[in-house]
């Protein structure tokens, strides 16, 4: 792993801060949470207690309230016209009910205002059926029944039977007697897929019970379909807003309360007080903040489903928990500006039998709107410090990465050539880098001059061992002519071999000497490489008589600017090397090439492949790689080839072909210069 990776993992440690931030952040809105929660169950059971003088105000009859097909009048704040259509209700469509389940053909909505009830039906039906005119009663129409009955079981039914399209007369029907009841407003409407009723009857011809009742007619001579809001013959319950409760829940609502009272069939019958969930400007609304936001807060139900059911019928689980009789709590959070409401829901009791249920919730506009406050400023501020960090910490890096790369750069070309650089770079820092510089510095300059007394080590010795090596020689050829007995005549052979095998390395170490010196000093000549090897390969024969030396050349006139001496003597060392590691009869093939303004000049002889642990040193000087029969062990002919290619401004290297080995010399062509 780099160090700019390991250093952006220390950087998101840096997250943890603001991790656990918003943990106390979060437990700080539940504790605040769970008392406000408290403080609205206290309040709702004062509530509760003081609505259970208004018994009457309660629905009377328990066994009746359990009944299916209650029918429920929302209060209206001002009166619909009768014309047909719901726009004027100030209602939304999800109030209309579906009459006898989902896939029922026909929806309503029932409202109260003052006194009048008012009733709106909107059918889906293909073939609209008209009653004639001379017979308003006939059963082969499509026609809507409003049943009612009173305490004691009087039945009546108000049956709307259009004519044609616009307002209509309602005929009561009580007990098999039929009349025109002129005190009811109605208007039938046809649609594109059905039509639509809207009537006005005063409450007093209303009874306690109230059910609608849809007779669809496709065909005279088929029965007709019936859609009711109940089953059987007794309508349901008919349920309205108290006035009396709404004024006593009026008094104990507040700024950001909402009080509902239900019957103990979750019918609303007061309502009082409203929420404010709006976003303010320091809210997120949308965005990748938004869903930061949204993933760090605790989740809860949505704050929508906690406004009254456009039914009238109160459904959540708390207020079914609440019918039971058991106090129970719970809380929603709107998903558009992330603040959350509080709901209890109490019991109210009459003695002993329960009448209904307080509902009571509070916006927490006072404890969200500064968590959510606090956790924008948390959030904002930790991304800009976290990204300020990242980023600081990730160009300390890359620099940090680039004093190291430009280091290791320096130190892989601190070995040029025979030549040693110990100037590397930030060696006058003062960091744990700058001292790493300083170290490789020295090391490099001790190694430099090591290098140096290597370099010079061959002149040196070969300088030194000559005198002594020459008086030897003497005392040898002196004691030659003296009479020596058959055992030390052998012993003075075996020294003067071996003087004569210390000479010939002596003159080897002279040559390389010699060889450095020529590079320095020598001229250089514009000549022709083709010719001059062309020539030199012929010599070659009578050298090595037992050997197939050849050479393929360029076909052409090659120019290079040096010595055309020291490349003969460079070609010497690499057949010469070629030799010893080929066997009798074998090809030595000797090429020229060029490629790229460069020539290129090869010499191939089959024999074992190079060792691998030694490619790295077979042109250093004193070094071998021939077996210990031979009588040449130092590697100063491949050392002087190197002297001579580097001299000429060109490259030497070795690598192993199909049965052998192969040395190749890269010279620039035209070349003008020559370094040592």
């Amino acid at each position: 792993m780099t160090l700019r990776r390991q250093l952006l993992l220390v950087c998101l440690l840096t997250l943890v801060l603001p991790w656990a931030g918003c943990q106390f952040i979060r437990e700080t809105e539940s504790a605040l949470r769970e008392g406000q929660q408290q403080m609205l169950a206290g309040t709702a059971q004062a509530i509760a207690d003081a609505l259970a003088q208004f018994q009457g105000e309660f629905p009377r009859r328990a066994a009746n309230l359990a009944q299916e097909g209650a029918v429920y009048g929302h209060p209206l704040a001002t009166p619909p016209l009768i014309d047909g259509y719901f726009v004027d209700w100030a209602m939304g469509d999800d109030t209309l009910v579906p009459l006898g389940g989902e896939d029922s053909i026909a929806r309503y909505a029932a409202g109260v205002y003052r006194g009048y009830f008012y009733i709106y039906v909107d059918v889906t039906d293909e073939t609209v059926i008209y009653a004639q005119s001379d017979d308003v009663t006939q059963r082969d129409s499509d026609r809507i029944d409003l049943v009612t009955q009173d305490g004691q079981g009087g039945v009546a039914t108000f049956t709307f039977v259009p004519e044609a399209p616009g307002t209509l007369v309602a005929l009561r029907r009580t007990a098999g007697e039929s009349t025109v009841e002129s005190r009811i407003s109605a208007h039938w409407q046809d649609t594109a897929n059905g039509y639509q009723l809207e009537a006005r009857i005063p409450r007093p011809l209303l009874g306690e019970f109230v059910g609608l009742v849809v007779t669809n007619v496709d065909d005279p001579m088929q029965l007709a379909t019936r859609t009711a809001t109940f089953e059987g013959r007794s309508p349901g319950l008919f349920v309205s807003a108290s006035p009396i409760l709404e004024s006593v829940a009026a008094g104990y609502v507040q700024p950001g309360l909402r009080l509902i009272v239900t019957d103990t069939s979750g019918w609303r019958l007061a309502e009082a007080g409203n929420l404010t969930l709006q976003a303010t400007a320091n809210s997120a609304t949308s965005g990748w903040l938004r869903m930061i936001y949204d993933a760090l807060l605790e989740s809860g139900a949505d704050a929508a489903l906690a406004e009254p059911d456009p039914s009238g019928r109160e459904q959540q689980d708390y207020t079914r928990q609440a019918l039971q009789g058991d106090v129970a709590t719970s809380w929603f959070r709107s998903q558009r500006s992330g603040r959350a409401v509080v709901a209890v829901a109490q019991p109210v009791w009459a003695g002993n039998v329960q009448a209904g249920v307080v509902v009571l919730q509070q916006g927490t506009d006072a404890i969200l709107s500064l968590t959510n406050r606090a956790l924008m400023r948390l959030m904002n501020i930790t991304i800009i410090a976290t990204l300020v960090v990242a980023a600081a910490l990730l160009g300390y890096a890359s620099w940090l990465s680039f004093r190291i790369r430009r280091l290791s750069s320096a130190a892989l070309r601190a070995l040029d050539g025979d030549r040693v650089h110990a100037d590397l770079p930030s060696t006058g820092a003062a960091d744990e880098i700058g001292d790493l510089s300083r170290s490789f510095s020295s090391v490099l300059k001790q190694l430099g001059e090591y290098n140096e007394y290597l370099r010079t080590l061959a002149s040196k010795l070969s300088h030194e061992m000559r005198t002594p090596l020459t008086i030897v020689m003497s005392s040898l050829e002196n004691l030659e002519h003296e009479t020596l007995s058959e055992e030390s005549a052998q012993y003075t052979a075996r020294a003067r071999s071996g003087a004569l095998r210390l000479q010939k390395i002596l003159t080897a170490m002279s040559e390389a000497s010699r060889v450095e010196e020529l590079i320095e000093n020598a001229e250089p000549e514009r000549f022709d490489i083709n010719a001059v090897l062309d020539a030199t390969v012929s010599a070659y024969a009578d050298a090595w008589p037992d050997r197939e030396i050849s050479f393929s050349g360029a076909g052409s006139e090659v120019l290079l600017d040096g010595s055309p001496e020291l490349i003969v003597q460079m070609l010497d060392k690499l057949v010469d090397n070629a030799v010893d590691f080929s066997a009798s009869g074998d090809e030595i093939a000797v090429r020229l090439v060029t490629s790229d303004r460069n020539a290129i000049i090869s010499v191939t002889n089959p024999g074992p492949p190079l060792p691998a642990r030694m490619r790295s040193q077979l042109f250093d000087s004193m070094v071998s790689v021939r077996g210990e029969e031979s009588d040449r062990h130092l590697g100063l002919g491949l050392y002087i080839a190197r002297l001579i290619a580097i001299g000429h401004g060109g490259s030497i290297h070795a690598s192993d072909v199909e049965g052998g080995v192969s040395f190749q010399v890269r010279l620039p062509a035209n070349h003008t210069r020559m370094h040592p």
